[in-house]
């Protein structure tokens, strides 16, 4: 049986790093697998580092560019702290109700949800929930440390088939890529296969899937992202992920009609003062959906 009532310890602080860019090498020739001129455009456009991976699972179709680069992954990771969670928890005890303090809340930063329900605490569903809809940092760190911190997480990673990411941190402290670090990062490539696996493979059972993508369907902060750059009619679950120059998404989406299109985009600033621009993955995004072509063809 799982405990109930668990705190977050209030670590480190909340200043946010810009992605390293020697890790990613952002001065080098950017594999591709597509027409690069879109993203170069783009990277030119705003100064900044774009990496993309998407699967066409109707075609096998991909786009590819600077997929296999590092990245800070932000909090695109709470969709897989939440897959872990309904993975690893079962229906019976996703109720226990937990609770925290409001220096776990000032600790972890955006809290949208917990920093309203300190009192009276939230199941462990809500947390996920609230974790994934609203990006929750309170939430994401009660999950983590729940299910036995951030090693569980990179070792359910693992289990999923992925050897690339580097889960060191929780909340706000994977936010922050040191130069020439891998902790707190990804490729593009990896967490769109690790959607992909989700999605086509059997690491959570039909239900819990369904309640992962529902929960996806509802976020909140993803309108100006990928969602923002489907063609209209097309359903979009994803997770968004920001700090300082980090701007990512993941998504899966679906036209009518047809089986989805998985995708990752990930982007960061070039300077490192500079903030991230939501319209930079919107443009991306577009431009991975212009250059799969029309799935109704």
């Amino acid at each position: 049986m799982l405990a109930v009532v668990i705190g977050v310890s209030a670590t480190g602080c909340s200043t946010i790093a810009p992605p390293s860019q020697t890790a990613a090498g952002a001065t080098t020739s950017p594999s591709v697998s597509a027409d690069p001129a879109p993203f170069e455009k783009l990277e030119r456009q705003y100064d900044a580092r774009v990496g993309v991976s998407a699967i066409d699972t109707a075609t096998g179709r991909q786009v590819n560019y600077r997929a296999e680069e590092r990245f800070g992954y932000a909090s695109t990771l709470k969709v897989f702290v939440a897959a872990e969670f309904l993975h690893d928890v079962s229906a019976s005890d996703r109720d226990g109700r937990v609770k925290w303090s409001e220096s776990d809340v000032q600790a972890a930063g955006y809290s949208p949800v917990t920093s309203e329900n300190i009192e009276t605490g939230l199941t462990l569903s809500q947390l996920a929930e609230a974790a994934v809809r609203k990006s929750d940092n309170t939430a994401v760190n009660l999950l983590i440390a729940q299910l036995g911190g951030p090693q569980a997480i990179d070792a359910g990673l693992t289990e999923l088939g992925d050897s690339q990411s580097e889960v060191v941190n929780d909340e706000p402290l994977l936010n922050r890529i040191e130069p020439g670090s891998t902790d707190d990062t990804t490729t593009p490539a990896t967490f769109r296969a690790n959607l992909t696996s989700l999605i086509e493979g059997s690491y959570l059972e039909p239900a819990d899937l369904a309640i992962l993508t529902g929960w996806m369907s509802g976020n909140t902060t993803g309108s100006a992202l990928i969602r923002a750059g489907a063609p209209s009619g097309w359903t979009v679950a994803d997770k968004s992920g920001g700090a300082g120059g980090i701007r990512n998404d993941i998504a899966v989406v679906t036209p009518p009609g047809r089986d989805p299109i998985i995708l990752s985009i990930f982007t960061n600033t070039l300077d490192p003062a500079a903030a991230y621009d939501d319209r930079l993955v919107a443009e991306a995004s577009a431009a991975v959906f212009d250059e799969l072509g029309d799935p109704r063809g």
